[in-house]
C-alpha cells in the first residue's frame, strides 16, 4: 500500500481504508499510518499529515498507550479547527469521547460524541456516519439514558442497512446487545444478541473479539456458566492474535473469564484471570473498569466463604464507585454550561455552512435541506430564479473586486424587498450571479407582481457610484409548485430556469413565468421598461 501511495491523492485514499475500517492488529496499523505521516511530510499535504497524525494518536490508545495518544489529539484539533477542517474536528471528538469513556467520564464522553456527529456533514464517509451515531448511542447508554439510547441504536442500525455496512452492522448490534446487559435488560440484551448472530451468519461476518465478550456476559446472567468459558477464552484466544485489539479490551475479556469461572465453581482460575485484569487496569489506567474488578473480587471471596476478605473489598469497591461517581456528578454538573456551548457552537457551524460567505445569504446546501419539503407541503409554493443582466461586463470592464460589491448589494436588495412582501420567504444564492427566491403560499400571479417590484428596485438604485455608466438590471424565472407534477425539487427549478430563459431572449430586466390571468405564456414587464 506504502509503495503505490505516490501521490496526496493515493495517499489519501490509502489513509482513509485505516481510518474507515474496524482496527485488527492496531500495532500493524500503527506502523503504517507513522510511514503515511512520514510519506505526507516529504508531499507537504498538511492536511494529510494532521489527518495521519490523529490516526496515529487514536491507534496508539488501541495499542495501550493510552496517555501518550491522548496528549497527541490536542494539537490536531487546533490544527483542524484553524483550518476549519469538520471531519478532523469530528475525528478528534470521537477519539476524545473514547478516552473519557475509559477513564470513566461519561459526561464528557457523551459531550465528544454529540460534537462528533453535529459536525458531520455532507463530505462524511458512509462509515464515520455509522460509526459516530453508534458512539453517540454508546454515550447515552454509558451515561445512564438506555431511553435516549435506544432510539439512536435503532436509527444507526436502519443506517447501516441502508448503506450496506454489515461488518459495521454487527458493531452497532453488538454495543446495543452490551448496553442492554449492563442495564440489567437481559431479555433484551438476548434479543438483540440473537439478531447479531442471525445477521452475521447469513453475511459470512467472523464475530469479533468485543461481540464474543458480549455473547459470553449475556451467557453468564442467563447461568450458562460453562458455555461463557468457552466463549470467553475462545475471545481471549482471538484476541492474541492481534485481532480487534483495544486498550480497555483484553481486561473486560478477563473480566467476563473471571465471573464465568466463578459460576462455574473454579474460584482459582477465576482470582488468576481477575488478577490479569486487574494489572491491567493498573497499567492502562481503566478506572470504569477497575471499579467493576474491585467488586467481582468482592464476589470471589464471597464465593470462598471468605467473609471478611469479601466484606473489605465490598467497602474497597463502594468506595472506588462513589470516587468515580462524585467525578462524573462533578464533570456533568460543570458541563452544564460547556454544553450549551458546545451546542450553541454547532449550531454556529451549521449556520456557517449553510450561508454564501460572499453574500451572507443561504446557500444551495440549505435549499436542498429546505424545499424539499415545501414543495411536499405547500400547494401554492413559487419559485422565481433570478440571474444579473450582462454582469460579464462588470467584472470584466471593471473588476471582480467590483463584481463582487453588486452581488453583495444586490442579495441586500433581494432579502429586504422580499421580506417585505413574503415575510416567510428566503433568498439564496445559487453560485455566480445566479439566486433564488422561494415565496412560500403566494400564487404564481401574486408573486410575479411582488418579483417584477423587486425587479424595478434593483434597476432604480443608484449604481453609478459602484459601476459608473454600466446599468446593473435582473431577469427573473417564476414557477408555481404545480409545474412540477412529480412535486421534485429539479422539476421545479428546472421550470423556473426556463423561464428565466424566455426573460433573457425577450431582451432582460424583466420577469417571465409559464402563466398569464388568461392561461398564456407571456413576460411580465412594467411600461416604463418597454
Amino acid at each position: 500500500m506504502i509503495n503505490s501511495a505516490t501521490s496526496a491523492e493515493q495517499l489519501s485514499a490509502a489513509l482513509l481504508e485505516i481510518e474507515d475500517r474496524r482496527i485488527g492488529n492496531a500495532e500493524e496499523a500503527l506502523a503504517l499510518v507513522t510511514e503515511f505521516e512520514a510519506r505526507a511530510v516529504e508531499l507537504g499535504d498538511d492536511t494529510l499529515v494532521w489527518r495521519a497524525r490523529v490516526c496515529r494518536a487514536y491507534l496508539l490508545m488501541r495499542a495501550g498507550d493510552v496517555a501518550g495518544g491522548a496528549r497527541r489529539l490536542d494539537d490536531g484539533y487546533a490544527w483542524a479547527v484553524e483550518h476549519g477542517d469538520r471531519l478532523l474536528q469530528a475525528r478528534v471528538h470521537v477519539t476524545w469521547s473514547y478516552v473519557q469513556r475509559l477513564r470513566g467520564d461519561f459526561a464528557k464522553s457523551l459531550e465528544h460524541a454529540l460534537s462528533s456527529v453535529e459536525l458531520l456533514d455532507e463530505t462524511a464517509t458512509p462509515y464515520m456516519r455509522v460509526r459516530h451515531h453508534m458512539k453517540l448511542a454508546d454515550a447515552l447508554a454509558d451515561s445512564g439514558a438506555l431511553d435516549a439510547a435506544r432510539p439512536r441504536f435503532r436509527q444507526t442500525e436502519e443506517l447501516a442497512r441502508e448503506l450496506g455496512l454489515w461488518e459495521p452492522l454487527t458493531d452497532v448490534l453488538n454495543n446495543w446487545a452490551y448496553s442492554e446487559y449492563l442495564a440489567g435488560e437481559f431479555v433484551r440484551a438476548q434479543e438483540v444478541a440473537l439478531r447479531l448472530q442471525e445477521h452475521a451468519e447469513a453475511h459470512g461476518i467472523e464475530l469479533a473479539t468485543f461481540t464474543l465478550d458480549t455473547i459470553g456476559a449475556i451467557q453468564i446472567s442467563n447461568g450458562l456458566y460453562a458455555e461463557a468459558e468457552q466463549t470467553a477464552l475462545a475471545c481471549i484466544d482471538l484476541h492474541r492474535t492481534g485481532h480487534y485489539d483495544g486498550a480497555e479490551y483484553l481486561a473486560e475479556y478477563l473480566l467476563t473469564l473471571a465471573r464465568a469461572q466463578r459460576g462455574m465453581g473454579a474460584t482459582d482460575r477465576a482470582q488468576t484471570s481477575l488478577d490479569q485484569s486487574r494489572a491491567l487496569c493498573v497499567e492502562r489506567e481503566l478506572h470504569e473498569v477497575m471499579v467493576r474488578v474491585l467488586q467481582e473480587q468482592a464476589e470471589l471471596h464471597a464465593a470462598r466463604g471468605e467473609i471478611a476478605e469479601a466484606f473489605a473489598m465490598h467497602k474497597k469497591f463502594h468506595d472506588a464507585y462513589e470516587r468515580l461517581r462524585s467525578k462524573q456528578n462533578e464533570a456533568q454538573a460543570q458541563n452544564i454550561f460547556e454544553t450549551a456551548e458546545v451546542r450553541e457552537e454547532a449550531e454556529r457551524f451549521r449556520e456557517q455552512a449553510r450561508r454564501d460567505p460572499l453574500t451572507g445569504l443561504f446557500n444551495r446546501r440549505y435549499v436542498d435541506e429546505e424545499l424539499p419539503a415545501l414543495i411536499a407541503s405547500d400547494p401554492e409554493l413559487t419559485v422565481a430564479i433570478v440571474d444579473l443582466d450582462h454582469f460579464k461586463r462588470v467584472n470584466d470592464e471593471l473588476s471582480h473586486d467590483v463584481g463582487d460589491q453588486v452581488l453583495v448589494q444586490v442579495a441586500k436588495l433581494l432579502e429586504t424587498e422580499l421580506a417585505a412582501a413574503v415575510p416567510d420567504g428566503f433568498v439564496a444564492r445559487l453560485g455566480g450571479e445566479e439566486f433564488l427566491l422561494v415565496l412560500p403560499a403566494t400564487t404564481v400571479a401574486a408573486a410575479t407582481k411582488h418579483l417584477d417590484g423587486i425587479r424595478r428596485t434593483v434597476r432604480a438604485y443608484a449604481w453609478s457610484g459602484m459601476t459608473g455608466t454600466l446599468p446593473v438590471t435582473i431577469s427573473i424565472g417564476v414557477a408555481g409548485v404545480d409545474e412540477a407534477p412529480d412535486r421534485c425539487q429539479p422539476t421545479l427549478l428546472s421550470a423556473a430556469d426556463r423561464n428565466l430563459y424566455i426573460a433573457k431572449h425577450a431582451g432582460r430586466d424583466r420577469v417571465a413565468s409559464s402563466k398569464s390571468p388568461k392561461g398564456r405564456k407571456r413576460t411580465y414587464r412594467d411600461l416604463d421598461a418597454a
